[in-house]
């Protein structure tokens, strides 16, 4: 049962379409602008800095509290599934038609309960990435890979590092349209406004 709870929860919270509800605030249906995701990126597209911020720090409490609630009510696995089950819920929220967000910055709150030193490195990368490139798409996915890569080195329980590669194979898949304009060389940079398809 407490395994259940946290999954139930971890889903529930994760599926807070933030984005979604911040755009109708303002009366923008964020879907329908930009790359049409319901992540911070495109709030920072669409909305502006103060929206895109508020997002992303949302996000990730969204990965945060269900993993803090797992791990109160079940221990480390339990913890790891409904952390996992948020960035699902994000990813393909209920409220949003299953629709959602690439799971970066939910998947980060997740990883900053279970394993901090790891999305400091996945930070680093992050920073440096974006910084040469001025890709975000980029950016993130070589950052998830990093935190997955690093975890999998570090005396952790195996569920920790299962929860690390599973993050990195998710986003990596949440961004398989983002690689193929990569790999065309048609995909927008930092808060650029986006091209036509």
């Amino acid at each position: 049962m407490k395994v259940l709870f946290a999954i139930f929860i971890g889903y529930f919270i994760g599926a807070i379409p933030t984005a979604l509800i911040v755009g109708r605030n303002k009366n923008i249906d964020i879907r329908k602008h930009g790359s049409g995701n319901i992540g911070g990126t495109n709030t920072f597209r669409v909305l502006g800095k103060k929206a895109g911020y508020f997002v992303t720090i949302v996000d990730i409490l969204k990965g945060i509290i269900p993993t803090l609630i797992g791990l109160g009510v079940g221990g480390e696995v339990t913890g790891v599934l409904a952390g996992i089950t948020a960035s699902i819920g994000h990813s393909y929220s209920l409220f949003a038609g299953f629709k959602g967000g690439k799971s970066v910055a939910t998947s980060t709150g997740v990883m900053l309960v279970l394993n901090p030193l790891s999305i400091l490195y996945g930070a680093i990368v992050f920073v440096i990435v974006l910084f040469t490139t001025k890709f975000v798409s980029l950016s993130s996915m070589l950052a998830a890979i990093t935190v997955g890569v690093t975890v999998s080195f570090m005396n952790v329980d195996i569920s920790v590092k299962l929860a690390a590669i599973f993050f990195a194979v998710f986003i990596l898949y949440r961004h398989r349209s983002n690689i193929e304009r990569l790999l065309k060389g048609t995909e927008n940079k930092a808060f650029q406004k986006k091209r036509p398809e």
